[in-house]
């Protein structure tokens, strides 16, 4: 008899329910209902989120300057080209543990949280280490200006302090959502972002401590999120339970997580290159364009958030299914995800962007930095979809085992040609403009979502034609 089944014997009924009635089984009921109800609570999750980092932007921008909002602002791919990797690992986890639940083997469910915490402990550090290191080396590499550059080290070296407690969370939160729950995640962000934006106002305002004092209200959040969510798996009394003397590397947990999570987190890593260089690419105009551009990057990021819930329910869901064998209701997933995170993108990019000059006023006053964000939201928001459908691709191919071809295709399609673009015509004098720059972003996106549904046509038809329970990892 395992583990789990031994746990379960020595609960009892009611404290099982109380675990289970968070849990979702995604292989049975009406679909749309169901990815709605899932994807609900991680929209809000994202956008609060969104909004406590937009209090750290909204308080330096208000209360520390120009400089210190470029600083703040314009660190964000520097630090997703290092924790990618890691992040990667966390989706790797997340769709193993939904695989497992979908299939019903509560051995294997056990096995991955086991190894997939001990796996975020160890990232946590070392990323932390090399994060602390190397940020002013890769700052000065991006062509910081010189009144950022010391003000952003500081603030990228404080971040990275707390990255043990970030990944911890991130583990954990996905293997939450790898069972139906975006509830609990949503609670716990509610929690530790009020904490992140009374320790900004205080840290800031009072003992003017300017971006070092965002950086430690971050840490500080990050930190309180992390023990919510090990508390909740450590209380569970499902195949989810984590019991902390169990903490090990389970070979084959390892290797499932490895096939799905390292092309992702690769994928976001080099995804990040194309971003550091066209972040570098705005920082070669000035500070006031660098405001304006972390401003409306911020406020995209609210577009982003809600559309990347769908495509996390089109991860979950399709993983959950792929595992039961249920093929018909992994394929009308992808469609009704590809519409519903149409609708999402455009109905909230074209509202932003409506009220373009009201919401950058938010971040700052400055006349030269809201016209400087409303060039990139006019370019970037009404085309914002073509990047939710294109995600939504991804975690369709990744929840049927397919990891590896979406980053290839991910990385040719927008990374690779993004490159491309800056070195190409941007780089040629009459077309060194920002709204060049910006372009590459919407033509990025249909370009790569168009080779991922190719790809996903082509393997669909042979794949779902073969054993639907057999392991790929191509």
């Amino acid at each position: 008899m395992d583990s789990y089944m031994k746990l379960s014997f020595h609960k009892a009924p009611l404290q099982k329910s109380r675990s289970r009635r968070y849990e979702m089984d995604m292989t049975k009921g009406p679909l749309l209902p169901e990815i709605l109800i899932f994807s609900g609570p991680l929209i809000l999750t994202g956008i609060l989120q969104l909004l406590y980092n937009a209090a750290d932007i909204v308080v330096v921008g208000r209360f520390a300057g120009a400089a210190s909002l470029a600083a703040v602002g314009s660190t964000g791919s520097l630090i997703n080209l290092i924790v990618n990797i890691f992040m990667g690992l966390s989706v790797g986890a997340s769709v193993m543990v939904a695989r497992y639940y979908g299939a019903g083997d509560h051995k294997a469910v056990q096995d991955v949280v086991h190894t997939s915490i001990l796996v975020a402990l160890i990232s946590g550090i070392a990323v932390g280490i090399f994060g602390f290191v190397m940020a002013r080396p890769i700052l000065h590499w991006m062509d910081s200006p010189d009144d950022v550059i010391d003000l952003a080290a500081l603030y990228v070296r404080i971040y990275f302090l707390g990255m043990p407690f970030n990944l911890l969370y991130n583990f954990g939160a996905g293997i939450l959502r790898a069972v139906g729950d975006t509830r609990r995640p949503l609670y716990y962000l509610t929690i530790s972002g009020a904490v992140n934006v009374v320790f900004n106002l205080i840290l800031v305002i009072v003992f003017k401590m300017d971006v070092a004092g965002v950086a430690i209200a971050t840490v500080l959040s990050q930190a309180i999120s992390m023990v919510l969510v090990l508390m909740c798996l450590i209380r569970s009394h499902t195949s989810i339970h984590l019991d902390l003397r169990k903490l090990c590397i389970k070979k084959k947990a390892l290797i499932g997580i490895a096939q799905v999570g390292l092309p992702a987190g690769l994928q976001g890593s080099l995804f990040s290159i194309s971003n550091v260089l066209i972040q570098s690419a705005v920082n070669s105009f000035q500070s006031v364009a660098m405001a304006g551009n972390a401003a409306a990057s911020n406020l995209e990021g609210f577009v982003y958030t809600a559309m990347n819930s769908i495509h996390q329910a089109d991860l979950t869901f399709a993983s959950q299914n792929y595992g039961a064998k249920n093929i018909p209701r992994v394929k009308k997933t992808l469609w009704n995800c590809l519409g519903t995170v149409t609708v999402i993108g455009l109905a909230l990019g074209l509202f932003i962007m409506f009220f373009d000059r009201f919401f950058l006023g938010i971040y700052n006053q400055d006349p030269d930095v809201i016209d400087f964000g409303v060039l990139r939201m006019h370019i970037i928001l009404p085309t914002y979809f073509l990047c939710g459908m294109m995600d939504v691709m991804v975690g369709q191919l990744r929840g049927i085992g397919y990891s590896v071809l979406p980053m290839i295709v991910s990385l040719s399609g927008a990374c690779l040609f993004r490159i491309i673009w800056i070195m190409t015509i941007f780089a040629v004098p009459e077309f060194h403009t920002l709204q060049v720059l910006y372009i590459s972003y919407p033509v990025s996106w249909g370009l790569t979502f168009s080779i991922h549904m190719i790809c996903y046509l082509v393997i669909a038809r042979r794949k779902f034609r073969e054993d639907p329970g057999a392991e790929h990892a191509a």
